[in-house]
């Protein structure tokens, strides 16, 4: 029985290695690491688009409310995800390639707020990403911008570019062929690509344990050949660190990296959903204290980096900013709905026409 049981263990794979996720920075503001791999004014900066990210979100949520954009889906409480991986990336040469809760990374990278205003009013020039900005527009699908980082990533490096592209995506994504497929073939070619996935514990109201068998995403990385990483996504400086590390094994021409950010979707999936219905009111509240943003201002002021008037300095001029480019973006013409089909070919199509007649 026991020599059976040895040749089994030799051909079976078994999905139980266990995983805590990589921190350096505990929810009270404590080091847990021997150091910060970002000096105090760094973890300021960090705090500061990880505010104007969420002001944003909050901003927009009012605005489809009141009948002025679509439907808005915001990143609050994910923030440190998106923040941590873009500032560890050359915005000069390396590519971000969001889905749709990204608002606070894609700021940080240089997307105007204006244009990001503009998308969700409708607008086709909010789809337009300046000359020489290293972002693709953020994704409305799931799952389907993975395949455009890769081959960003893969066409840089045929091209002997030294840049890297990062994706984007929930939990909800890894249940997709548009994640697994282009995931295998970023590992066959050494894809300098970082696929992140923003485990926030819910694909709308999927909840995490419903939508995969696996201890967590990053064990997914094993059926591609490439390293999984799982870390606390609302760790700023662990998200910072782990994202460094693999852009440089990226840069070294070791191939890509799976990242799982573990987080907590402490709003609502859209301005379409009531989480209410279906999400604990307690376990929102557990992860209420495990806020990046607390996390941050609790580990500032130990260091005698923060306080009331700090945040309030910071927080009036957030305040200025987004309302500068709400003004300029109420300032742009409103599309129509004729423009949903003119603005599609450069030469409509009978079938386009034919929909035009009919408004």
């Amino acid at each position: 029985m026991l020599q059976q049981a040895e040749r089994q263990r030799r051909y079976t794979i078994k999905a139980d290695d266990p995983l805590e996720p990589y921190q350096i920075l505990d929810p009270a503001g404590n080091l847990v690491a021997d150091e910060s791999p970002l000096n105090d004014d760094e973890v300021l900066a960090g705090l500061w688009a990880i505010l104007l990210g969420r002001r944003f979100d909050e901003l927009c949520i009012k605005l489809q409310r009141r009948g002025l954009m679509v439907t808005f889906a915001p990143g609050i409480g994910q923030e440190a995800c998106t923040v941590g991986t873009v500032m560890a990336l050359d915005s000069s040469r390396d590519w971000f390639v969001p889905q749709y809760r990204e608002a606070a990374g894609q700021f940080l990278h240089g997307h105007p707020l204006v244009n990001a205003f503009l998308w969700h009013m409708g607008s086709p020039i909010g789809f337009y990403i300046p000359e020489g900005l290293r972002m693709l527009p953020f994704q409305a699908g799931v799952a389907g911008h993975i395949s455009h980082a890769v081959g960003l990533a893969w066409g840089g490096k045929l091209q002997g570019r030294d840049e890297v592209a990062v994706a984007h995506f929930g939990e909800g994504a890894t249940s997709q062929g548009d994640f697994y497929e282009p995931m295998n073939l970023a590992g066959v070619v050494k894809a300098p690509v970082i696929l992140f996935c923003q485990n926030n514990n819910w694909a709308i109201s999927t909840p995490r344990a419903l939508q995969t068998a696996a201890p967590t995403i990053a064990h997914k990385a094993v059926a591609a050949g490439i390293p999984g990483v799982f870390v606390d996504g609302n760790d700023l400086l662990a998200v910072y660190q782990v994202t460094k590390e693999a852009v440089e094994r990226a840069r070294r021409g070791d191939g890509p990296t799976l990242i799982e950010g573990f987080t907590y979707r402490l709003g609502i999936h859209t301005t379409a959903d009531d989480s209410s219905r279906y999400e604990p009111a307690e376990l929102k509240e557990q992860w209420r204290d495990r806020d990046p943003v607390l996390r941050l201002q609790r580990y500032l002021e130990k260091r005698g980096r923060w306080s009331a008037a700090i945040g309030e300095e910071m927080e009036a001029d957030i305040a200025a900013q987004l309302d500068a480019a709400w003004k300029e973006a109420q300032a742009y013409p409103v599309s129509t709905v004729e423009e949903s089909l003119t603005h599609v070919f450069a030469e409509m199509t009978p079938r386009l026409r034919q929909q035009l007649e009919m408004l």
